[in-house]
């Protein structure tokens, strides 16, 4: 008998970490639960500190933030106390690094119950790098992590860090110089940056910016384009905007920048001065482009823990393959769905091949919705899921097959060809179709599809069943062939 696979409960490798992350500005506790190699953020808590806001007037570190500081830790610990993680990290930035009280506030954190490490320079560039390459991990160029007291590069390629660097200012650090102008600010980051041989380090390439105040920046820019989808991770900015936006920002009132959809209060204070410092950062790296990644240290501190077997799962093909086992019917493996329609499609890149597995993982996630609303579901999933390793046009193409696998028809969902070109988003229709015929044809299960296979060739497109059971290409099997065939444009037939 073909029937009756018994479906094996998968084991999943779950990892609980939370990460104290006491940086110069901002003092932050978030916990990681999940699979090792893409752990789910299910906690963030964010306090606006200060610690290095006063490091350029005194070199030490600013009381009234060390006291907020001590303050949040220790509810972090009694959060932490409550929950059962199996590892807490603790690490602490430039400002502790660099002020001359830095060590007196490292040991009372320790008194805290929390064995602090204080990163260097190049440690925090580092891991600000691990973690654009544990989101983007064909990253290539400079990632830059701007911190409030100092400013981490690392230059990325082929999955790893080949040099980074530190440099002392941060957006509190060079508030006073950004309030002389843009050319005095643009000086003084030239400067060190040509002093350590980095100038023009990513021309033509793309600079990965990090960091809260960088990744506000993101979120005006989306508002003021009209971007479509507002995920910022992977969002890329020309670099010739990124002078009118900081002219845009200085120009602006508090009240205009409050009116931007989910830009945090607290970093309205020092946009201004990021914005310059981003300007300032393209003038002498020379980037070809920008892009964000929601991905930095704290994410880099988990990826560069991991073994090199987990390091090297595509974490957009992991996340969606669990997620789509989780959702789906009868748990039909992705992989075998995607190896039997493939040569539908011979000529998919291998781009395109790894959206169309992704679409394929996904297959099955829309049945618990009303039957009316299940190519929506599918699509709001598909753009909004907490993807990574994928940019808004492949965000959107994945969402095009799931939408079109789910009975939404094959026009493309949007005419916006700043998220997706519709051409792109046609082929992503045609991957939505090859899903409906594979689902239809095997109804869930994987053996039907071992003992069968898709065929394309001058004929047209066939599906070959072993033995006698051609019975098994039944009429609703006939009719979603013959649909596929004519958006392919060749013949069909059955055997």
């Amino acid at each position: 008998m073909l029937f009756r696979a018994k479906r094996k409960p998968k084991v999943v490798r779950s990892h609980s970490v939370a990460v104290i992350d006491i940086g110069s500005n901002s003092i932050r506790l978030v916990v990681f639960a999940g699979p090792r190699r893409n752990p789910a953020l299910i906690f963030n808590e964010k306090v606006m500190a200060g610690l290095g806001s006063e490091i350029n007037d005194t070199g030490k570190l600013a009381p009234e933030g060390v006291e907020r500081a001590l303050r949040a830790i220790k509810r972090f610990r009694e959060l932490i106390a409550g929950w059962d993680v199996n590892e807490t990290i603790c690490v602490a930035t430039a400002a502790v690094r660099d002020a001359s009280n830095g060590a007196d506030f490292a040991a009372e954190v320790t008194a805290l119950g929390f064995d602090v490490r204080v990163l260097s320079g190049a440690e925090e560039a580092q891991m600000a790098a691990y973690g654009v390459l544990s989101a983007i991990p064909d990253a290539d160029g400079i990632v830059g992590d701007l911190g409030g007291g100092s400013l981490e590069l690392a230059e990325v390629n082929d999955h790893r860090i080949d040099d980074s660097l530190s440099l002392p200012i941060g957006v509190l650090r060079s508030k006073a110089i950004s309030e002389k102008g843009q050319k005095a600010l643009s000086r003084h980051v030239g400067d060190l940056v040509t002093d350590a041989d980095w100038a023009g380090r990513c021309k033509g390439r793309a600079l990965y910016i990090v960091g809260g105040s960088w990744r506000a920046l993101a979120r005006v820019d989306m508002f003021d384009q009209g971007y479509p989808l507002p995920v910022f991770h992977n969002y890329a900015i020309p670099v010739e905007r990124i002078a009118p936006l900081t002219k845009r920002i200085l120009d602006s009132s508090r009240d205009d920048l409050r009116a931007v959809p989910r830009l945090a209060s607290s970093r309205i204070a020092n946009l201004g001065t990021a914005a310059q410092m981003l300007q300032a950062a393209c003038e002498v790296l020379q980037p070809a482009h920008i892009i964000v990644s929601a991905y930095g240290l704290r994410e880099g501190l988990i990826y560069s823990a991991m073994p090199e077997d987990i390091r090297t799962v595509d974490p957009l093909l992991d996340s969606t393959r669990r997620f789509g086992r989780y959702q789906s019917r009868f748990g039909q493996d992705g992989q075998k769905l995607f190896d039997w329609l493939k040569p539908a499609f011979p000529d998919l890149s291998d781009e395109e091949a790894r959206l169309f597995l992704a679409a394929c993982h996904l297959a099955d996630i829309g049945w618990q919705a009303n039957p009316d609303f299940r190519s929506e579901r599918a699509l709001e999933i598909a753009l909004h899921g907490n993807w990574v390793g994928v940019d808004g046009a492949g965000r959107a193409m994945l969402a095009q097959a799931l939408f079109t696998n789910f009975g939404g028809g094959v026009e493309a969902f949007t005419a916006d060809e700043r998220l997706c070109s519709i051409e792109a988003l046609e082929r992503a229709a045609g991957w939505g179709l090859a899903i409906r015929l594979g689902q239809r044809f095997s109804g869930g299960h994987d053996n039907l599809l071992q003992n069968s296979h898709l065929q394309r060739d001058d004929k047209g497109l066939s599906i070959i069943v072993a033995g006698e059971e051609d019975s098994l290409i039944g009429e609703g099997v006939e009719r979603r062939l013959a649909k596929l065939s004519a958006y392919l444009g060749v013949d069909h037939s059955a055997a």
